[in-house]
Protein backbone atom coordinates (compact mmCIF):
# COMPACT_ATOMS: atom_id res chain seq x y z
CA UNK A 1 0.00 0.00 0.00
CA UNK A 2 2.95 2.30 -0.03
CA UNK A 3 2.88 4.82 -2.32
CA UNK A 4 6.21 6.15 -4.52
CA UNK A 5 5.15 9.21 -5.29
CA UNK A 6 3.29 12.46 -3.37
CA UNK A 7 0.25 13.75 -4.72
CA UNK A 8 0.09 17.36 -6.93
CA UNK A 9 -3.45 18.31 -6.61
CA UNK A 10 -3.32 21.72 -5.93
CA UNK A 11 -6.45 23.13 -3.89
CA UNK A 12 -9.05 25.50 -5.01
CA UNK A 13 -9.73 28.15 -2.02
CA UNK A 14 -12.55 30.08 -1.31
CA UNK A 15 -12.69 33.28 1.31
CA UNK A 16 -15.43 31.63 2.81
CA UNK A 17 -17.65 28.61 2.88
CA UNK A 18 -20.69 30.10 1.77
CA UNK A 19 -18.52 31.19 -1.47
CA UNK A 20 -17.29 27.33 -1.54
CA UNK A 21 -20.85 25.53 -0.74
CA UNK A 22 -22.14 28.09 -3.87
CA UNK A 23 -19.26 26.93 -6.18
CA UNK A 24 -19.59 23.48 -5.14
CA UNK A 25 -22.97 22.83 -5.13
CA UNK A 26 -23.40 24.24 -9.12
CA UNK A 27 -20.68 22.01 -9.62
CA UNK A 28 -22.31 18.82 -8.53
CA UNK A 29 -25.42 19.64 -10.42
CA UNK A 30 -23.09 20.28 -13.22
CA UNK A 31 -21.93 16.94 -13.32
CA UNK A 32 -25.39 15.25 -12.37
CA UNK A 33 -27.64 16.73 -15.57
CA UNK A 34 -24.44 15.27 -17.37
CA UNK A 35 -25.40 12.34 -15.60
CA UNK A 36 -29.07 12.30 -16.50
CA UNK A 37 -28.36 13.43 -19.91
CA UNK A 38 -26.30 10.51 -20.90
CA UNK A 39 -27.80 7.88 -18.93
CA UNK A 40 -31.11 9.21 -17.69
CA UNK A 41 -29.68 8.61 -14.29
CA UNK A 42 -27.31 10.45 -11.90
CA UNK A 43 -25.94 8.72 -8.85
CA UNK A 44 -24.32 11.46 -5.70
CA UNK A 45 -22.35 9.95 -2.79
CA UNK A 46 -21.78 12.41 0.24
CA UNK A 47 -20.34 12.36 3.55
CA UNK A 48 -21.40 13.23 6.81
CA UNK A 49 -20.12 15.31 9.64
CA UNK A 50 -20.67 19.06 10.13
CA UNK A 51 -18.03 20.21 6.80
CA UNK A 52 -20.97 19.57 4.36
CA UNK A 53 -24.32 21.02 6.00
CA UNK A 54 -23.91 24.56 3.89
CA UNK A 55 -23.09 22.53 1.04
CA UNK A 56 -26.22 20.11 1.48
CA UNK A 57 -28.46 22.96 1.98
CA UNK A 58 -27.10 24.93 -1.68
CA UNK A 59 -27.54 21.28 -3.52
CA UNK A 60 -31.24 21.28 -1.49
CA UNK A 61 -32.51 23.79 -3.49
CA UNK A 62 -30.89 23.51 -6.99
CA UNK A 63 -33.55 22.86 -9.77
CA UNK A 64 -32.85 19.01 -11.35
CA UNK A 65 -34.62 16.20 -12.14
CA UNK A 66 -34.01 14.70 -8.10
CA UNK A 67 -36.45 12.35 -8.74
CA UNK A 68 -33.82 10.56 -11.06
CA UNK A 69 -31.14 11.24 -8.41
CA UNK A 70 -29.31 8.04 -6.21
CA UNK A 71 -27.91 9.27 -3.17
CA UNK A 72 -26.05 7.20 -0.91
CA UNK A 73 -23.17 7.72 1.92
CA UNK A 74 -19.62 7.29 1.23
CA UNK A 75 -19.83 6.18 5.08
CA UNK A 76 -22.33 5.37 8.36
CA UNK A 77 -21.78 5.22 11.57
CA UNK A 78 -23.79 1.46 13.09
CA UNK A 79 -26.00 3.29 14.94
CA UNK A 80 -30.09 4.58 14.67
CA UNK A 81 -31.06 6.46 11.99
CA UNK A 82 -32.33 8.75 14.71
CA UNK A 83 -29.32 9.31 16.12
CA UNK A 84 -27.61 12.40 16.83
CA UNK A 85 -24.36 10.64 15.20
CA UNK A 86 -25.87 9.73 12.45
CA UNK A 87 -25.03 10.47 8.70
CA UNK A 88 -27.82 9.54 7.46
CA UNK A 89 -29.59 11.96 10.12
CA UNK A 90 -27.55 14.95 8.73
CA UNK A 91 -28.30 13.90 5.14
CA UNK A 92 -32.62 13.85 5.86
CA UNK A 93 -32.29 16.96 7.74
CA UNK A 94 -30.30 18.81 5.11
CA UNK A 95 -30.35 17.48 2.19
CA UNK A 96 -33.42 15.94 1.42
CA UNK A 97 -35.26 19.05 1.33
CA UNK A 98 -36.65 21.76 -1.15
CA UNK A 99 -36.05 20.49 -4.89
CA UNK A 100 -33.97 17.23 -3.56
CA UNK A 101 -36.80 15.90 -1.43
CA UNK A 102 -37.69 13.92 -4.61
CA UNK A 103 -34.29 12.32 -4.70
CA UNK A 104 -33.81 8.25 -3.58
CA UNK A 105 -32.12 7.45 -0.74
CA UNK A 106 -30.01 3.91 -0.33
CA UNK A 107 -28.94 4.03 3.48
CA UNK A 108 -26.25 2.31 4.97
CA UNK A 109 -28.07 1.11 7.83
CA UNK A 110 -29.58 -2.19 9.02
CA UNK A 111 -31.81 -3.75 11.49
CA UNK A 112 -28.53 -5.94 11.91
CA UNK A 113 -27.30 -5.66 15.91
CA UNK A 114 -23.50 -4.85 14.12
CA UNK A 115 -21.77 -3.52 10.85
CA UNK A 116 -20.51 -6.84 10.22
CA UNK A 117 -23.99 -8.57 9.85
CA UNK A 118 -25.66 -5.88 8.07
CA UNK A 119 -23.03 -6.11 5.41
CA UNK A 120 -24.44 -7.99 3.30
CA UNK A 121 -28.15 -6.54 3.06
CA UNK A 122 -25.84 -3.08 2.46
CA UNK A 123 -24.16 -4.43 -0.78
CA UNK A 124 -27.39 -5.54 -2.17
CA UNK A 125 -29.02 -2.01 -1.24
CA UNK A 126 -26.12 -0.98 -3.38
CA UNK A 127 -26.63 -3.09 -6.37
CA UNK A 128 -28.78 -0.95 -7.18
CA UNK A 129 -26.33 1.94 -8.14
CA UNK A 130 -24.62 1.94 -11.39
CA UNK A 131 -21.26 0.60 -12.05
CA UNK A 132 -20.29 4.38 -12.83
CA UNK A 133 -20.94 7.04 -10.13
CA UNK A 134 -21.15 10.31 -11.08
CA UNK A 135 -19.79 12.57 -7.94
CA UNK A 136 -18.22 11.36 -4.95
CA UNK A 137 -17.73 13.94 -1.93
CA UNK A 138 -15.46 13.22 0.92
CA UNK A 139 -14.03 14.99 3.56
CA UNK A 140 -10.87 14.50 5.55
CA UNK A 141 -10.26 13.96 9.47
CA UNK A 142 -7.75 15.82 11.39
CA UNK A 143 -5.66 11.82 11.84
CA UNK A 144 -6.31 11.59 7.76
CA UNK A 145 -9.07 9.40 7.43
CA UNK A 146 -11.39 9.94 4.71
CA UNK A 147 -14.46 7.69 4.23
CA UNK A 148 -14.22 5.18 7.08
CA UNK A 149 -10.42 4.41 6.44
CA UNK A 150 -9.01 4.54 9.68
CA UNK A 151 -5.40 3.99 9.96
CA UNK A 152 -5.28 1.27 12.66
CA UNK A 153 -7.85 -0.57 12.10
CA UNK A 154 -8.07 -3.94 11.06
CA UNK A 155 -10.10 -4.41 7.78
CA UNK A 156 -8.14 -1.35 6.57
CA UNK A 157 -6.27 -3.38 3.99
CA UNK A 158 -9.12 -4.93 2.74
CA UNK A 159 -11.06 -1.79 2.17
CA UNK A 160 -8.61 -0.04 0.49
CA UNK A 161 -7.78 -3.70 -1.92
CA UNK A 162 -8.91 -2.31 -5.33
CA UNK A 163 -8.83 -5.55 -6.40
CA UNK A 164 -12.10 -6.39 -3.68
CA UNK A 165 -15.81 -7.25 -5.28
CA UNK A 166 -16.77 -5.69 -2.31
CA UNK A 167 -18.96 -2.79 -3.10
CA UNK A 168 -18.85 -2.31 1.49
CA UNK A 169 -17.88 -3.40 4.20
CA UNK A 170 -17.86 -3.38 8.26
CA UNK A 171 -14.90 -1.23 9.57
CA UNK A 172 -14.29 -0.87 12.93
CA UNK A 173 -12.16 2.41 14.35
CA UNK A 174 -9.51 1.76 16.55
CA UNK A 175 -9.99 5.21 18.24
CA UNK A 176 -13.49 7.02 17.27
CA UNK A 177 -16.94 5.24 18.69
CA UNK A 178 -18.81 3.36 16.74
CA UNK A 179 -18.47 0.64 14.32
CA UNK A 180 -19.00 2.08 9.99
CA UNK A 181 -20.01 0.54 7.50
CA UNK A 182 -18.27 2.14 4.78
CA UNK A 183 -17.83 2.01 0.98
CA UNK A 184 -14.60 0.27 -0.26
CA UNK A 185 -11.97 2.42 -2.25
CA UNK A 186 -12.93 0.25 -5.19
CA UNK A 187 -16.12 1.69 -5.47
CA UNK A 188 -15.62 5.08 -4.85
CA UNK A 189 -12.91 5.13 -7.62
CA UNK A 190 -15.45 3.74 -9.69
CA UNK A 191 -16.43 7.61 -10.51
CA UNK A 192 -16.44 10.15 -13.03
CA UNK A 193 -15.36 12.94 -10.47
CA UNK A 194 -14.39 12.76 -6.76
CA UNK A 195 -14.62 15.95 -4.36
CA UNK A 196 -12.56 16.23 -0.98
CA UNK A 197 -14.40 19.58 0.98
CA UNK A 198 -12.29 20.35 3.45
CA UNK A 199 -12.66 23.40 5.97
CA UNK A 200 -9.98 25.01 8.51
CA UNK A 201 -6.99 26.04 8.72
CA UNK A 202 -5.51 22.75 10.25
CA UNK A 203 -7.36 20.34 7.39
CA UNK A 204 -5.35 22.72 5.03
CA UNK A 205 -2.28 20.92 7.35
CA UNK A 206 -3.06 18.00 7.36
CA UNK A 207 -3.84 18.10 3.74
CA UNK A 208 -0.26 19.21 3.62
CA UNK A 209 1.03 16.49 5.20
CA UNK A 210 -0.68 14.05 3.31
CA UNK A 211 0.44 15.10 0.40
CA UNK A 212 3.63 14.17 1.42
CA UNK A 213 5.19 11.08 0.21
CA UNK A 214 4.47 8.33 2.69
CA UNK A 215 2.71 5.15 3.91
CA UNK A 216 -1.19 5.23 3.47
CA UNK A 217 -1.51 3.17 6.45
CA UNK A 218 -0.82 6.42 8.80
CA UNK A 219 -2.94 8.45 6.53
CA UNK A 220 -5.26 6.52 4.22
CA UNK A 221 -6.85 9.73 2.73
CA UNK A 222 -3.47 9.28 0.66
CA UNK A 223 -5.57 6.26 -1.29
CA UNK A 224 -7.39 8.72 -2.72
CA UNK A 225 -4.95 11.23 -3.31
CA UNK A 226 -2.54 9.21 -5.15
CA UNK A 227 -4.43 7.02 -7.47
CA UNK A 228 -4.95 7.69 -11.23
CA UNK A 229 -8.79 5.86 -11.58
CA UNK A 230 -11.07 8.94 -10.79
CA UNK A 231 -10.31 12.61 -10.98
CA UNK A 232 -9.90 14.38 -7.87
CA UNK A 233 -10.51 17.90 -6.82
CA UNK A 234 -9.84 19.40 -3.70
CA UNK A 235 -11.93 22.68 -2.38
CA UNK A 236 -11.12 24.41 0.69
CA UNK A 237 -12.27 27.38 2.81
CA UNK A 238 -11.24 29.33 6.23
Amino acid sequence: MHQPTASAITPTCFETRAKLDRQLSNDIAARLRAGLMTRGLATLVVSGGSTPIGLFEALSRIDLDWSRVIITLADERWVSPDSKDSNERLVRKYLLKNCAAKARFISLITVATSAEEGAEECSSRLSALPGQLDVVILGMGEDGHTASFFAGAKALTRALDLDTPDDCLALTPPAAPHDRMTLSLARLLRCEQIYLHLCGDSKLSVLTQAQQVGPVETMPVRAILNQLRAPVAIYWAP
